[in-house]
């Protein structure tokens, strides 16, 4: 089995566990590498973060190493956890709790995930593409998860699935909201409704954090003193 470097991140992981598109975009650092160099901009020490779409928990440890942090993270792909797992007890101190799951917006439903041999193509979508196989997921209502846990910080990425999740969402308390969009499944009009429905829930675009699809919506807290670094970087 090898260990990668990815990101900063060990990742004991096989070449013959993931699909050979995947496994070259590790060796390459490729893998995340737009998401790896933003999110911690997005996540402030102390912060209580909810990340959905954990993929092979690079970001997911990512976050964990910020001061004082405490991670709950979902994966829908029962294979693709179990590789998480793995990632983060190698990398995180017993600050983020894994599960095998999906949260969505209001009671609990049964959910087709659609499972790809690129795992990073799974999901609720069937015709975003030749699958392997259905697996069926009983949800759970991310509002409650939210305030049960008392978050202030979401990070996904799910494959399209962002769209109805943050227009039906409430996300209360919700002070940041991480994500990587994905036009090419819902267009520009999709992204337009997404910012729309974040800005009904006083969460604003912010460019100081954001980048191509990877995108910061944060609550207005003030204005802030010039960051030559974040100028250069975005």
């Amino acid at each position: 089995m090898s260990e990668l470097n990815i990101h900063g991140v060990l990742v004991p992981i096989a070449p013959n566990e993931v699909s050979p598109e995947v496994w070259n975009a590790l060796e390459t650092g490729a893998y995340e590498a737009n998401e790896a160099r933003r999110v911690a901009r997005a996540i402030r020490p102390g912060d209580r973060v909810l990340e959905l779409g954990a993929g092979l928990g690079v970001i997911t440890s990512i976050i964990a190493s910020v001061e004082d942090v405490r991670v709950w993270s979902f994966e829908a792909d029962p294979q693709t956890t179990r590789l998480a797992k793995r990632v983060i007890d190698l990398n995180c101190d017993g600050n983020v709790v894994l599960s095998n799951g999906i949260l969505a917006a209001g009671p609990s439903k049964t959910v087709s995930f659609y499972r790809r041999a690129d795992f990073w193509m799974s999901s609720g979508l069937a015709e975003q593409g030749p699958y392997a196989e259905v697996i069926e997921i009983t949800s759970g209502d991310i509002d409650a998860f939210i305030e049960q846990h008392s978050i202030n910080a979401v990070v996904m990425d799910v494959e399209g699935a962002e769209l109805d999740l943050l227009q039906d969402a409430m996300l209360p308390g919700i002070e940041r909201v991480f994500l990587e969009l994905h036009d090419h499944l819902y267009g520009l009009a999709g992204v337009q409704a997404i910012t729309a429905a974040m800005a009904q829930k006083e969460l604003i675009y912010d460019p100081r954090g954001s980048s191509g699809p990877c995108v910061l919506y944060s609550i207005d807290d003030g204005e802030r003193k010039f960051d030559a670094e974040v100028a250069h970087a975005i």
